[in-house]
C-alpha cells in the first residue's frame, strides 16, 4: 500500500563508485507520489546512474534507497515495482506489439483474460490499439517509443523511469512526444522520473527539476525557480543564456538590499544572500531582463544604467538579439521584444546605447 503523505521514492546519502571514480556523491533526494521529476545535466553528470540505482541495475556503494518507505537496496529489479523505458526501447523484434506489451505479465503468470484486457487498455492509452499485430520494424520511432511505454505501464508500476527516451526522435516528433508523455503521466497519476540533457525539454514536462553536475546535485526546484533563481553559476549557464556582470558591495541597506558598484556604476541590488562591504559579487541577468535604449531617447538616462556599443543584432521575428560591448569591456546579450507602435525599432552595429533593468530582476551570487 502506498504512503501518499510521504515520498514515494527516496535516496539517503547515496554514493556510487566505480573503482577510483565516484559517479554520484552523497545524494539526498525525495520524490513525491505522482510527481514528474526530471534529472537534468550534461553527459557524465550522474543522472543515468541515479536512474540505474533506483531501478536496481546498479547497487549503491553507500547510502539507502527507499520505495514507499521501505529500503530496497537488496531487492532485485523485477521486485521493485519500478519500470524503466530505455533510450533504445529494447523491444523484442520477433514479437508483435501485443506480445511485447504482454511479456511482463506473462512472466508473472497472470491469467490469460487479465493479460488481454490490460494489454488492450495499455495500447489504447498510447493510441496504438490498431497496431497490436505489427512488429517493431513496421513502426516509426515514435510508435516504438509508445510501445515501450505501454509495456512499462501495463505492469502497474509505482514509478516509471525514463532514460532519455526521445533521443532518437526528430525535432517535431520529440515535441509531440513531450506533450503526450506529460498528458499520459497526468492520466495515470503515477510518478515519472525522466532523464535528459535538454533544459527546454525538462522545463516543458516537469513539476520539479534536479540539476546535476559531476555527480552532485546543484539545485532542485520548479522550472521557474531553476531559470529565474539559479543558485550557482553552473545552473545559470546551463539553463539558458545568462549575462554575468562584476560587482562590489559598497553598503548594506534595508529590506535585503545593497548599494553596489556594477561594471563601474552604482546600482541597488536585491538579494536574500548575505554580503559585507567590500565583498565581490556576480550580478546575473537573462537577456530578456535587460532594457536597451538608443542614446538619444529621453528615458535612456532615467535611473542607473550602463553605456555600451552595439556589436551586432539578429532579427528573430518577435524579438531581436542585441550583442553589446559595455564601456567596461564586458560583452552582454539583450533580447528585445518588438513593439509595433515603436517608431524606431532598429539597432545598428556601432550605435551607442544604454542598458538597464528592473531592480530586483537580478540574481546576485557570491564571487567564488
Amino acid at each position: 500500500m502506498e504512503n501518499r503523505n510521504g515520498p514515494i521514492l527516496e535516496m539517503r546519502g547515496v554514493s556510487k563508485a566505480y573503482g577510483s571514480t565516484t559517479a554520484v556523491h552523497d545524494i539526498n533526494l525525495q520524490i513525491a507520489n505522482g510527481e514528474f521529476l526530471t534529472l537534468l545535466g550534461p553527459s557524465g553528470c550522474g543522472k543515468t546512474t541515479i536512474l540505474r540505482l533506483f531501478s536496481g541495475f546498479e547497487a549503491p556503494t553507500k547510502g539507502e534507497l527507499l520505495l514507499n518507505g521501505r529500503m530496497i537496496n537488496d531487492i532485485v529489479p523485477e521486485k521493485r515495482q519500478l519500470n524503466t523505458v530505455f533510450q533504445n526501447y529494447a523491444l523484442f523484434p520477433h514479437m508483435t506489439v501485443r506480445e511485447n506489451v504482454a511479456f511482463g505479465l506473462r512472466m508473472q503468470r497472470r491469467p490469460k483474460d487479465e493479460i488481454g484486457q490490460r494489454v488492450h487498455e495499455a495500447l489504447r492509452m498510447v493510441h496504438l490499439e490498431n497496431f497490436a499485430d505489427r512488429r517493431p520494424a513496421q513502426l516509426s520511432g515514435g510508435q516504438q517509443q509508445r510501445v515501450a511505454i505501454a509495456r512499462a505501464v501495463v505492469n502497474n508500476p509505482m514509478v516509471l523511469l525514463l532514460d532519455e527516451p526521445f533521443s532518437a526522435l526528430d525535432f517535431k516528433l520529440r515535441k509531440q512526444m513531450q506533450f503526450e508523455i506529460k498528458h499520459l503521466q497526468r492520466q495515470l497519476g503515477i510518478t515519472f522520473i525522466f532523464v535528459t540533457h535538454d533544459q527546454e525539454e525538462a522545463f516543458a514536462m516537469s513539476d520539479r527539476v534536479v540539476v546535476m553536475n559531476e555527480g552532485y546535485i546543484e539545485q532542485i526546484g520548479t522550472p521557474q525557480e531553476i531559470y529565474e533563481e539559479p543558485e550557482s553559476l553552473f545552473v545559470a549557464r546551463f539553463v539558458g543564456e545568462i549575462n554575468i556582470l562584476e560587482g562590489i558591495i559598497l553598503e548594506a541597506l534595508e529590506n535585503n538590499s545593497y548599494l553596489a558598484k556594477v561594471e563601474g556604476v552604482d546600482f541597488i541590488l536585491r538579494t536574500r544572500r548575505e554580503f559585507y562591504v567590500g565583498d565581490k559579487a556576480r550580478v546575473l541577468l537573462r537577456p530578456e531582463d535587460l532594457k536597451v535604449f538608443h542614446i538619444h531617447e529621453e528615458d535612456s538616462s532615467a535611473g542607473p544604467h550602463l553605456n555600451g556599443r552595439i556589436n551586432d543584432s539578429v532579427y528573430k521575428g518577435a524579438t531581436v538579439d542585441i550583442s553589446i560591448t559595455l564601456d567596461s569591456g564586458t560583452q552582454i546579450l539583450a533580447a528585445e521584444f518588438f513593439n509595433e507602435d515603436d517608431a524606431d525599432i532598429s539597432y545598428n552595429k556601432g550605435e551607442r546605447v544604454t542598458v538597464s533593468w528592473v531592480a530586483g530582476w537580478e540574481v546576485v551570487l557570491d564571487y567564488d
